[in-house]
Order: structure tokens, then C-alpha cells, then sequence
């Protein structure tokens, strides 16, 4: 009987050791690049009766906090705009307003899972006028929390009155 488990083992061992052998290699994942990685962007914040701000800004996506809309989070994955987090303009101007000891304000729309940038520098948009946002001179076709940018690009928040 010991031998005939020995044996069993032997051959057990033996099989254990060609199925792993013969086994497809499991590749590895590839590594993804950091898409929030920081870049500096060119950012202009222009006023009803001139410039506000105009600086240099490195940038991540992050999350926001105002005093209006709360904490939430504004790195390019709002709305499913990117698959993963990127640098924002709302992002860029929430640095700016930081680093540069200036406020800005903003309301929370759940629906839009953005903000709607409300008051920079104690200039308010309101009932006739509102913030603006452009990239390289375009107007951004979504949010600012879920437009991605690149290193170098120039971000304008501009008082818009109709």
C-alpha cells in the first residue's frame, strides 16, 4: 500500500510539474501612463473692467471645494467626460485662486455632475452675466470639471454679459 501511494505522489508531482510547464505565460499588464499627471497651463481670468488674473499655473485634476456648491470631484471623470483623471480648467482656476490668494465660487449641479463657476475675485456673473470658459480661444463644449487639459494650453475664464 506505501508503495502504491508513493507512486501515486510520483506521478501526481510529475503531472502537477508538466501542467505547469506547459502553461501560457500570463502577461503582465502593460503600465498605464498618469493621465493626472500635472501640466502648466497659460490662465487668464478676465473681469467686466479688466484683467483679474494672468499667470502660470500647474495643475491636476482634484477635488473642489466652494463655499456655495461643497466638496466634489473635478478631475475629468465628472459626467464620464474621460475614462480617467485629467487636469480641468475648474481645476486650474480652484489652483490659481489657492496659490494666489484669491477667491472663487461656485454652484454644484448634480445633474450636470459640474460646477457652474459663479463668482472669481468678488465679481459675480447673475441675471445677465455669467463666467465663460474657453481653452485656446474655444469656448469648452462641456463642463469645466470635464474638460481635459494639456501642457500649455491657454484657459480663459471670461465675465460674459448678454
Amino acid at each position: 500500500m506505501r508503495q502504491l501511494l508513493a507512486r501515486r505522489s510520483v506521478i501526481a508531482t510529475a503531472a502537477l510539474g508538466l501542467a505547469l510547464a506547459t502553461a501560457p505565460a500570463v502577461a503582465e499588464a502593460a503600465p498605464q501612463p498618469n493621465t493626472n499627471a500635472a501640466v502648466k497651463v497659460n490662465l487668464t481670468v478676465q473681469g467686466p473692467n479688466g484683467l483679474l488674473f494672468k499667470g502660470k499655473i500647474k495643475t491636476k485634476g482634484h477635488d473642489v471645494t466652494t463655499t456655495t456648491g461643497g466638496t466634489h470631484k473635478c478631475d475629468g471623470t465628472n459626467g464620464g467626460a474621460n475614462p480617467s483623471k485629467v487636469p480641468t480648467p475648474t481645476a486650474a482656476l480652484d489652483d490659481a485662486a489657492r496659490l494666489n490668494y484669491f477667491s472663487w465660487d461656485g454652484t454644484w449641479y448634480a445633474s450636470f455632475d459640474d460646477f457652474s463657476v459663479d463668482t472669481i475675485k468678488n465679481v459675480s456673473g447673475g441675471g445677465s452675466a455669467y463666467w465663460s470658459i474657453a481653452v485656446n480661444g474655444t469656448p469648452t463644449p462641456v463642463g469645466g470639471c470635464q474638460f481635459k487639459l494639456n501642457a500649455g494650453d491657454q484657459v480663459s475664464f471670461t465675465w460674459t454679459s448678454f
